[in-house]
């Protein structure tokens, strides 16, 4: 038995190193991935804190006295059944045939318990969406509870129409005010709102970037794995397949959502780490590229997400000046939270780089998972001076090309006219 584990780890040292060498991805993010492969589905996988969530002390003097909050959506169903049905109706029939393995019988499990879960009900709040944005709200209220037990009791929520986002602002609201009961509330949704809160890449930007992930696409991957695995004979599963490789995709796509629906087995397993890593290096430079502020195409998406950004400065100007709310909350996607986190030079969501150097800087299951939020934390002194430190899922994040005051405290004029003064 020792013997055998060493040559499974020799094996995925090896696997780890030829990844490493044919596609410059980072060895680090790749045993990320092998240690909990949900993270593949980067914006599909459930909200996870990869960090710390301690909070480095304030500058002497400084108390934290408003919020200003965007969250994406927690985890939710994905769109339509055709994978699960793609994954189902082969194993079915190799069932009926009785030629499946005990792993193919597990998969043909937990593809029908996924499609039950599913429902029919495409990009809905499943449970496991709730009860991550009530977590985040009863954090946030515990680490700075002054902001609202000692501020002004109001607090301004504005929220895409979409269903899952309406549900998740839901869970959270209620969970503050089942920690400070008094808070008074003013919600609003609508198109005026929608259409800054949830913006988007362009099309043309889409098309570019279809263009650049072409060769991740097209490149072979081993499909004679899946086959032995899943059938007791290969030759005769691969004639209930046919097309392995459109199988091995449905595969895919079943078990980016299982964690969604809290299936907690791990359905990656039915596929060898190559498809595995495949996919999440094209779903991973799809979301930089299309989002972030890339050096090749990121001009145009931080146009567009100016509206936002503005909006903000605005509400928080307000706030600093009079004082009205002790927070602004906004709950959208996980597009305008990754082109957000860009504009404003976030570390690590928001650095610039190019497409080709995605896999090795950009791992985006820490980015963009289920949940993902960007809350910009507000502190005055007496003398009415202004800091601000921005937590990123929850951890404490750097400005890009900005030197703090100490620590992760920001002069809140100074990156005001930074903002302002936004240039790629």
């Amino acid at each position: 038995m020792k013997k055998l584990i060493t040559l499974v780890w020799a094996a995925i040292a090896a696997s780890v190193m030829a990844l490493s060498a044919q596609s410059g991805a980072n060895p680090e993010f790749i045993r990320l991935l092998q240690e909990n492969r949900a993270r593949a589905g980067v914006n599909t996988h459930s909200y996870e804190v990869m960090g710390s969530t301690l909070d480095t002390p304030a500058p002497k003097g400084y108390k934290p006295f408003y919020i200003s909050h965007y969250g994406r959506h927690g985890s939710r169903s994905n769109w339509g059944d055709w994978a699960y049905k793609g994954v189902i109706k082969p194993l079915a029939a190799g069932q009926d045939k009785g030629i499946l393995t005990d792993e193919g019988k597990a998969l043909l499990d937990e593809a029908k318990t996924i499609l039950e879960r599913y429902d029919g009900m495409d990009g809905r709040l499943t449970p496991r969406g709730v009860r991550e944005h009530k977590a985040i709200a009863e954090r946030m209220y515990h680490r700075f509870p002054d902001v609202f037990r000692k501020g002004p009791k109001a607090v301004r929520v504005e929220c895409s129409t979409v269903q899952r986002c309406i549900i998740s602002m839901a869970s959270f609201t209620n969970a503050l005010t089942a920690c400070q009961p008094d808070l008074e509330w003013s919600f609003d949704t609508g198109e005026k709102f929608f259409a800054y809160i949830s913006n988007e890449s362009s099309r043309e930007h889409r098309k570019k970037v279809d263009e650049m992930l072409k060769p991740i696409y097209e490149a072979p991957v081993d499909t004679t794995w899946v086959l032995s695995h899943l059938f007791t004979d290969p030759e005769a599963g691969h004639e209930i397949v046919g097309n392995v490789d459109n199988f091995e995709t449905c595969i895919w796509y079943t078990a980016c959502i299982a964690e969604d629906f809290d299936v907690n087995s791990d359905v990656f397993r039915h596929l060898p780490f190559d498809v595995v890593y495949k996919w999440y290096d094209a779903l991973n430079r799809d979301l930089y590229m299309n989002q972030c502020n890339s050096v090749e195409l990121g001009a145009d998406r931080m146009e567009r997400c100016r509206p936002l950004v503005d909006d903000i400065l605005k509400k928080a100007d307000e706030v600093v000046a009079d004082g009205t709310y002790s927070a602004d909350l906004k709950f959208g996607h996980d597009y305008p939270v990754l082109a957000l986190a860009s504009f404003l030079g976030i570390e690590g969501v928001g650095d610039r780089m190019t497409f080709n150097e995605v896999p090795e800087k950009w791992f985006g299951p820490a980015n963009v998972c289920m949940a993902s939020n960007l809350q910009i934390i507000f502190y005055r002194n007496k003398s009415g001076h202004v800091l601000v430190k921005f937590l990123y899922n929850e951890q404490e994040r750097h400005l890009r090309g900005l030197t703090p005051v100490t620590g992760p405290y920001y002069d809140w004029t100074t990156v005001r006219a930074n903002i302002e003064g936004f240039t790629r």
